[in-house]
């Protein structure tokens, strides 16, 4: 169950996403994926795909392309930056990124676009 801290919202424990690995979260309405990127990164966007419409991106696979740390959409493969949101094939299909913090051995989203 979801716990409003202020503006943030706890998801789940920070051992409940495995390294280099996303989940997803039903935040204030919002489908947000939450990936852990090694042991204490996180990044938060929007779960969405906006080219297929399939709440689906938090199983995408996690990876680099060239200076861009990324998500790969499991449909069509396009790739959406992490820290941006923005989709490197073809901006129309951005999402927005959310902040996202571990604090207390939580994951806290707010679903204020960064």
């Amino acid at each position: 169950m979801d716990t409003l801290v202020s503006d943030w919202t706890a998801v789940c424990a920070v051992d409940d996403i495995l390294p280099d690995t996303g989940v997803c979260a039903r935040v204030n309405g919002r489908h947000i994926a939450i990936f852990r990127v090694g042991p204490a990164q996180f990044f938060a966007i929007d779960n969405v795909d906006p080219k297929a419409g399939a709440s689906v991106l938090s199983r995408g696979l996690v990876g680099n392309l060239g200076e861009h740390l990324v998500v790969a959409s499991p449909l069509y493969k396009h790739h959406i930056d992490l820290r941006t949101g923005v989709c490197l094939e073809s901006p129309d299909w951005s999402v927005r990124s959310h902040r996202v913090r571990a604090e207390n051995g939580r994951v806290l989203v707010s679903t204020e676009a960064t």
